[in-house]
């Protein structure tokens, strides 16, 4: 399959089907925008495979949105030497009700399409790092891209907007089965399979290091100091091997969580997302959550993934944890520092402050990371039963619902 299948034989055109997959958007515009303005990008009456599966997606999905008639002469089709093509759309209807506008739409290889647009390397590898899967998928990426036509039929920059998956279709039928969704709801597939890997795997470590820990700092139970000539045996022992065998796979897992923040294909786990207060909208819709925890507010902004508040505690989590880190590897290198150099480095804040502030530092950020995991619990459970998107199920099967037509704050509108 060629991109836009301009260079097929009539023929092979005939006897090709292809089926629509998952819509990507680049965060400028909704799904059904983007299907939109691909479908806009094609002649009247096109029988071209991928203009035909792209309007009959559009009709059946949005037929709230009406697709513009393009002229012949308006379509500069894609050629081996670009492998795009550049079609201007007149009166394409904008979203919000904001009239129509001019646009050259641009459809055609990923990579190609990249190559013209003003776009961010943190943008650019999200999109990447999507085609990448969508293509181990069996589906080819459609890309879409925009640049507005001012007065003088001047062409600005082009504007990435998303992809739309294609694929061939076998001439006895295969098509992937997908649940109906109720007409009034949307479900967002929002966190991938190892950061819920990472959560449940965090939950499972910070609960046997802090039981550990905790009997490690007081032993409430057991054979006390006085028994030893009745064999008190190696509790203490299988204790700490259990701890320490524990803290350094939460290293793994800590590693693994900073590796995803640079490399994840999905914008919400990157590291931008981690400093929420990037505007001053940002700021008062901080102000605007905290009102609506503290029954001040009726309602809150909406936001598809961590609002502000949320994502401050999360971050203030990984500073913790990364604090924690830190205090539990000074004390064990404290054991190993005779044996070499680098534990002799790692054990240094013992010899600063002494091994019992370490200790009673590592302690007390034990009990503050307990207090956000409490106080987690709570608004979680508080934020389902309010705004019923299933988003403590979300942490099992990585999917939100959501009301068609809503306008999260970060991210284009649902459905």
């Amino acid at each position: 399959m060629t991109v836009d299948e301009q260079a097929a034989p009539a023929a092979e055109k005939a006897a090709l089907k292809l089926t629509a997959g998952s819509i990507f958007t680049a965060g400028k515009m909704n799904v059904g925008r983007v299907l939109a303005m691909a479908a806009a990008a094609a002649p009247a009456g096109s029988t071209d495979p991928v203009d035909v599966v792209l309007a009959d997606r559009l009709v059946t999905e949005r037929d709230d949105i009406l697709t513009p008639t393009v002229a012949d002469g308006d379509v500069d089709p894609a050629r081996m030497d670009r492998r795009y093509s550049l079609t201007r759309v007149r009166d394409l209807q904008l979203p919000g009700g904001k009239g129509t506008g001019d646009f050259v739409v641009m459809r055609g290889d990923l990579a190609a399409v990249l190559t013209q647009c003003k776009i961010s390397r943190e943008d650019r590898a999200v999109a990447v790092k999507n085609a990448d899967l969508s293509s181990r998928r069996g589906f080819r990426p459609l890309a879409v891209a925009s640049a507005p036509v001012g007065d003088g039929d001047v062409v600005g920059d082009f504007t990435f907007q998303g992809y739309i998956e294609l694929r061939s279709t076998a001439p006895a039928g295969f098509a992937d089965d997908v649940a109906a969704s109720p007409d009034s709801w949307a479900r967002v597939n929002l966190w991938s399979a190892s950061l819920r890997l990472q959560h449940w795997s965090n939950v499972l470590a910070i609960v046997v290091l802090s039981l550990t820990g905790y009997l490690i700092m007081d032993p409430f139970f057991g054979p006390s100091a006085t028994d030893q000539a009745q064999q008190a045996g190696y509790l203490m022992g299988w204790v700490r091997v259990i701890h320490f065998t524990t803290a350094f796979i939460w290293l793994v897992i800590g590693a693994a969580r900073v590796v995803s923040a640079f490399r994840s294909r999905d914008r919400y786990l990157r590291w931008p997302t981690l400093w929420p207060l990037k505007k001053k909208d940002d700021v008062k819709n901080l102000g605007e959550v905290v009102g609506h925890y503290l029954f001040i507010r009726k309602h809150a902004p909406l936001y598809l993934a961590h609002n502000p508040l949320q994502q401050l505690g999360y971050t203030g989590m990984y500073v913790l944890g990364a604090i924690q880190m830190v205090t539990g590897l000074t004390l064990y290198g404290m054991v190993h520092k005779n044996s070499s150099w680098f534990w002799g480095l790692v054990s240094t804040p013992v010899d600063w402050f002494g091994i019992t502030n370490v200790r009673v530092f590592h302690a007390v950020i034990m009990f503050l990371i307990w207090a956000f995991v409490i106080l987690h619990i709570y608004l979680a459970v508080r934020s389902d039963s309010l705004e019923r998107h299933g988003g403590i199920s979300s942490m099992i099967n990585g999917g939100v619902w959501m009301r068609r037509g809503a306008k999260p704050v970060d991210s284009p509108k649902i459905g």
